[in-house]
């Protein structure tokens, strides 16, 4: 009863969250895994990988994570120190793994290279598995062990380890492949993009003891306020400039599968009086990961969450109640009147009344701003309003890219007319949420960029009238594979089309 009584507690009470982490047994905690590798025995040596570990270990520890670090990992260490991760780690928990040293990648499937990997050649992929440690097998370990939140971090993309003069490589490629599979509550980030290599320095004379990305990301993460998407997206904007300052193309990659927004380093800023309110700075929280959101007028389980569609006259707004409704009203901003919904014409068989209308309609440039919505129960008790923000920008890309997952079929199509034809309108009319499409013709591998118009918010599906939406191709041409980059910086599986 008592151990219920402080779970409970520790939702609705800062002071008690904070008490309750210091209780073990009952608290959720903040627990890392940095991997360092630089004495390679058998493939290149490298030189900031250790160093790298050490700066993010000591980044974790002030943002309240238990961190473990080792160092130059042979197999069997490699093996024994992931066990003590997994001691480490219980149900609820957040769990950050790092690695820095040499990656590889095999048929799709990231391998993480401990320093007695052998120096495997041409047809000895299996040396190069059976020796490494699969990226993916450890999310499937935090999996098992119920934690809430993972975050791995691989500054592992290099160049081919195995590449020798005068000799055939074994088969893979320099670089990680993406991790675009993700379960839910696990977040990854790439130090580099597909078929991209991460620097370790700008210059010869650039002394700075760790690599481009992990100096940049170990200081985007103490940034307050900022959640895992906001410090992912500065350290790739950050890392891109300072690749293009020596003509290097490197863009981070990040993949999102969290349910809450997960801030390591406090919340974002809320209202004055909500922080003048607070005993504690949000920052200190111990408790992990506290969820972005505006706090409702009167608290409730059911609080409604929207759905946000992009068409030629505007924008659809459709509210997601879980509660049995008898009538809905919103307005924009903190004030004037409420405006109902309306009703359909059907009835609703929770209520046997009419359903009240769950949708209302956005003018094409409205701006950002946060909806209220309320709702009558079936008690006819006012519930709400509930705050719901409104991101055009952000609302834009991820209904387009909905819809680019849902209709995957389409995104290119053959005709023969005047010769061959391969025709890719349907991405150039949801091109806002992509960021690069590549093509391979008669090959598995896209090489080839394909040229899109720019985004134009006011009219993100009209197509251009001088876009040419097609490539010509040789008769003999049977298939075309294709791959897209999207805005977030994830990567799409290979699809490929055959005539």
């Amino acid at each position: 009863m008592k151990g219920w009584l402080t779970r409970l507690l520790a939702v609705t009470s800062l002071a008690t969250c904070i008490a309750a982490f210091a209780a073990p047994a009952q608290a959720e905690k903040r627990v890392a895994l940095v991997v360092g590798n630089n004495d390679y025995r058998n493939v290149p040596k490298l030189q900031k990988a250790v160093n790298d570990a050490r700066t993010m270990g000591d980044t974790l520890k002030q943002l309240g994570f238990t961190v473990m670090v080792a160092e130059n990992q042979n197999r069997q260490a490699f093996s024994q120190t992931l066990l003590a991760f997994d001691k480490a780690v219980d149900a609820g928990d957040t769990a950050f793994f790092f690695f820095a040293g040499h990656g590889f990648e095999i048929a799709g499937q990231n391998f993480l290279l401990p320093t007695d990997v052998p120096a495997a050649t041409e047809g000895q992929e299996e040396l190069v598995r059976d020796a490494s440690v699969l990226a993916d097998r450890i999310i499937e370990r935090l999996q098992n062990r119920k934690v809430r939140t993972a975050i791995l971090v691989f500054d592992a993309c290099r160049n081919n380890p195995f590449e020798r003069p005068g000799t055939r490589a074994v088969a893979g490629g320099g670089g990680l492949a993406p991790m675009t599979q993700l379960p839910e509550g696990v977040f990854s980030i790439f130090s580099a993009g597909p078929r991209q290599t991460a620097l370790d320095r700008l210059s010869n004379d650039d002394t700075n003891p760790n690599s481009v990305f992990t100096r940049t990301f170990a200081k985007e993460l103490t940034q307050p306020g900022a959640n895992l998407v906001q410090v992912a997206q500065r350290t790739r904007r950050a890392v891109s400039e300072l690749a293009e300052t020596v003509r290097h193309k490197q863009i981070p990659v990040y993949f999102d599968q969290m349910v809450d927004d997960v801030f390591l380093n406090g919340l974002a800023k809320a209202q004055p009086e909500a922080a003048a309110q607070s005993a504690e700075p949000l920052q200190k929280l111990a408790a992990l990961p506290p969820v972005q959101q505006l706090k409702p007028q009167n608290d409730s389980v059911n609080a409604p969450i929207a759905m946000f569609s992009r068409h030629n006259g505007g924008w659809t707004v459709v509210f997601s109640i879980a509660d049995p409704t008898l009538g809905i009203s919103w307005r924009i901003g903190e004030s004037g009147n409420f405006r109902e919904t309306g009703f359909m014409d059907t009835l609703d068989p929770r209520t046997r009344k009419r359903m009240p209308n769950p949708s209302v309609e956005l003018p094409a440039d409205a701006p950002a701003a946060v909806i209220q919505v309320r709702y009558v129960d079936t008690n006819g008790e006012l519930q709400g309003p509930f705050p719901i923000r409104f991101d055009p920008e952000a609302a834009l890309i991820r209904d387009q890219r909905k819809i680019l997952d849902m209709t995957a079929t389409s995104w290119l199509s053959f005709r023969d007319f005047n010769g061959l034809l391969v025709y890719y309108t349907h991405l150039m009319s949801y091109r806002c949420a992509i960021r690069e499409v590549r093509v391979g013709i008669d090959s598995a591998v896209p090489d080839k960029v394909l040229k899109l118009p720019p985004c134009d918010p006011r009219d993100p599906i009209a197509i251009p009238h001088d876009a040419t939406p097609y490539l010509k191709l040789a008769p003999q041409t049977r298939s075309v594979s294709v791959e897209l980059t999207y805005r977030d910086g994830s990567v799409s599986e290979i699809k490929s089309f055959r005539r």
